[in-house]
């Protein structure tokens, strides 16, 4: 009668075990608010206001910053330029430029960058940047 009861008990147990439902995975991931900089925001944490001068123009459309590390929202396999020696990764001490300042015309890339932080080959030479068409300083922000 034991190997009875066991068999019984096993065949209950097993039972219970396949009749309990799956409960759905609930996954959140909060990214933040966007940082509201007049020329953009460095793509890496903690994620402060990049001095004037940083961002190349493929980095605004219609004078709006398409974003940059989390909040990065430009087209696939995009890379822009950036001008490295205001990034303080790179050694750069300056103050944030006051806004109202003369509109961006002397930009000098020499990086060009994906949007989330990778360092790439850009698709054109930075040299003529400041003479893009519909760029108008950076003065918004998406």
């Amino acid at each position: 009668m034991s190997k009875m009861k066991a068999l019984a008990c096993a065949t209950f147990a097993i039972a219970l075990l396949s009749c309990a439902r799956v409960a759905p995975a609930q996954i959140s991931i909060s990214i933040g608010v966007e940082p509201v900089c007049p020329y953009g925001y460095f793509d890496y944490a903690p994620y402060n206001c990049a001095p004037y001068g940083y961002y190349g123009p493929d980095w605004f459309n219609g004078g709006v910053f398409i974003g940059a590390g989390r909040w990065f929202h430009g087209p696939r396999g995009f890379y822009g330029h950036v001008d490295n020696r205001y990034d303080p990764h790179h050694g750069y001490r300056g103050p944030l430029p006051a806004r109202g300042e003369e509109q961006f015309n002397h930009f000098h890339g020499n990086e060009a960058r994906d949007g989330r932080g990778h360092v790439g080959k850009g698709d054109h030479d930075a040299s003529n940047e400041h003479a893009l068409p519909g760029y108008r300083g950076g003065s918004g922000h998406r």
